[in-house]
């Protein structure tokens, strides 16, 4: 009589294990996929020309724009002038102050939307340059 050498094995278990594995593959390279996406998404140039310029042109005299870029000091700048121009707009010194701000930011988003965005990437994100 011939022994059965295959005693005790299942052969179900394999194909299971494979499958388990290739799951867990694809599922681990569309995460991989989907992380990329994101990230060219949401660090490319494109995304940030377009947020400060709409920014810049509907908050500018806020300087949200400044922020959404990197530059925190001239943010801060027109911030504090901005503030300043509405606790004084009653003496009428304010109101000029509010209207120099708001030109800067409507001036720069139209400036940052129209810049290809190359050119933008150059200028303002790796040429850092914080002003027009």
């Amino acid at each position: 009589m011939e022994e059965n050498k295959n005693e005790g094995y299942d052969s179900t278990k394999k194909n299971t294990d494979n499958t388990a594995e290739n799951i867990e593959k694809e599922a681990k390279n569309t995460a991989n996929e989907f992380k990329e996406g994101w990230n060219q998404a949401t660090n490319s140039g494109d995304n940030k020309k377009l947020i400060a310029g709409i920014l810049a042109i509907v908050l500018g005299s806020l300087g949200i724009h400044k922020f959404i870029l990197g530059y925190n000091k001239e943010g801060i700048i027109l911030l504090v002038a901005s503030l300043i121009g509405y606790a004084t707009s009653c003496l009428g010194v304010g109101v000029f102050i509010l209207m120099a701000t708001g030109i800067v930011g409507l001036i720069e988003g139209i400036i940052y939307l129209t810049k290809s965005d190359e050119e933008f990437y150059n200028m303002y994100q790796a040429g850092e340059k914080p002003w027009f």
